[in-house]
């Protein structure tokens, strides 16, 4: 598990060891492979929101090596069959092919564009983008308000990643 304080809210971001293994899988650590994404599912425990889930991706979205482009429709029918499961829908995560990610101006304006269209009670989204060197220095973990990023940093839970 890898956990990121949130500010001096008290609130804390908890990646499981499942969302991890995801982001793992779909490293893009050779010439030939696309970026991969999906969206992120949490459960709220009072301060603590347990990211429990991360989908994608999908057949049906559009990847190449610097691109990836989620099917819309799928993720739409993602967040309603977990929401009655206590899910719920919090951001995106998808991959590039550096060392240490960041954010192109692209997903900017898709995270900008999700919190403006989506109704939800969220502060901001979660934006996450793994890299290729280990995890958590291999991934850029960001809240989106719509206006701004806040870049969150690591603090190890336990010990570990996993």
């Amino acid at each position: 598990m890898i956990a990121y304080p949130v500010g001096a809210s008290g609130e804390v971001l908890l990646f499981h060891a499942e969302v991890i293994a995801r982001f793992k899988r779909h490293q893009q650590l050779r010439w030939w492979q696309c970026e991969a994404g999906g969206q992120l599912f949490a459960r709220f425990r009072g301060d603590a929101i347990d990211i429990v889930e991360a989908t994608g991706p999908r057949r049906s979205d559009r990847r190449s090596r610097y691109n990836y482009e989620p099917d819309r429709r799928a993720e739409q029918r993602e967040i309603d069959e977990r929401f009655p499961l206590g899910l719920h829908f919090i951001g995106d995560w998808h991959t590039h092919p550096e060392d240490y990610p960041g954010p192109s101006g692209i997903d900017l304006r898709s995270t900008a564009e999700g919190v403006r269209k989506s109704r939800h009670g969220l502060h901001a989204f979660v934006m996450v983008i793994a890299g290729r060197v280990p995890f958590p220095a291999g991934l850029y973990v960001a809240l989106y308000d719509g206006n701004a990023h806040h870049v969150l940093e690591p603090a190890l839970r336990g010990g570990s990643e996993d």
